[in-house]
């Protein structure tokens, strides 16, 4: 299982951030990384280095486990729901980003004003990038349970609702107003019909 999830995770790398940065560079001139940058919140700090800490640590499962230097939780281990699991996250994940266009962003710039993206997978939920990358990291840890897996999960997780809720959220909301509020107010946060902003402004983070 150690080399099927390396080859997955080398796959889901190199699509998710590889190739959909290429394609924003190709299209717009700049590969569209806007997470931590200078002046960001601690929120969105934390979220970042959260997010880099769930990648280095997702690559770290496979390889410590090929050298054995970490073992499986075999109790936890379901190989062939764990790979149909990773399978659609990383191709939900890729679409999801497609489908946002020139919009897509990793992180939030205030300084900018993109487009608000509605329609297709953003219908149903508001945020199905993040949506299909726990799904990604969800499959792996149980194709590959293993400490590294569990916990690039959990690292992911986190920085993804410190990043949706306290700097995406309220950026959104300043940028967009009542057409963000109509769309958050009938669509989930990250699953269908959970997680619905009321007319309260969200909290805007700070350092």
């Amino acid at each position: 299982m150690p080399k099927l999830t390396l080859a997955l995770y080398v796959l889901y790398l190199a699509l998710a951030f590889g190739l959909r940065s290429w394609l924003q560079w190709r299209r717009t001139g700049e590969a569209g990384f806007r997470l931590g940058a200078s002046g960001a919140s601690a929120a969105e700090r934390a979220g970042a280095w959260l997010l880099v800490l769930s990648l280095m640590l997702g690559l770290a499962a496979p390889v410590l486990a090929l050298l054995g230097a970490m073992p499986t939780f075999a109790a936890l281990q379901w190989p062939i729901v764990g790979t149909l699991l990773a399978l659609a996250g990383i191709a939900g994940t890729l679409h999801a980003q497609l489908e946002m266009g020139a919009s897509w962003r990793v992180g939030v710039d205030p300084s900018e004003r993109t487009a608000l993206r509605t329609d297709g997978p953003f219908r149903f939920v508001r945020n199905p990038i993040f949506s299909w990358m726990i799904l990604t990291a969800a499959g792996l840890a149980l194709l590959l349970p293993n400490a590294a897996s569990l916990a690039a999960l959990a690292a992911l997780v986190i920085g993804v609702e410190l990043q949706v809720r306290l700097v995406e959220e309220p950026y959104l909301w300043r940028i967009h107003g009542a057409a963000y509020a109509r769309w958050a107010a009938a669509t989930g946060r990250f699953v269908p019909g959970i997680g619905r902003l009321g007319a309260e402004r969200p909290r805007q983070s700070s350092d």
